[in-house]
């Protein structure tokens, strides 16, 4: 069973797009696995976050980024939102804003 990834939106395509090369990389190598295994790979490329979301964990030697993203009905996964961690934990307001986009989607 294959899944398609599709983006909430075309700014959240264009920021990912826009990632340093390593990072998005790895997103994109990621992103490819989703496709065939299914949208939850396990550590250490996604992690469940709960209620229906999860998260891309790409590396590259340039930092890391996150990719929020949910699944739909008839194998669809959609990305919610995507930035590049500079601290340790990830922002309370990145994580609120693909839960907002999450609650959009499904509702």
């Amino acid at each position: 069973m294959s899944y398609t990834i599709d983006f909430f939106n075309k700014t959240v395509y264009e920021e990912i797009n826009g990632w340093p090369k390593g990072i998005f990389a790895s997103f994109v190598r990621i992103s490819q696995q989703i496709e065939i295994s299914g949208p939850n790979l396990g550590l250490p490329y996604t992690r469940p976050l709960g209620d229906g979301l999860f998260e891309i964990r790409a590396r590259g030697y340039e930092g890391i980024g996150r990719a929020f993203y949910c699944c739909l009905v008839g194998c669809r996964v959609v990305i919610l939102h995507g930035f590049i961690k500079k601290t340790q934990k990830t922002p309370v307001k990145e994580l609120r804003l693909a839960i907002k986009r999450l609650k959009e989607i499904k509702s």
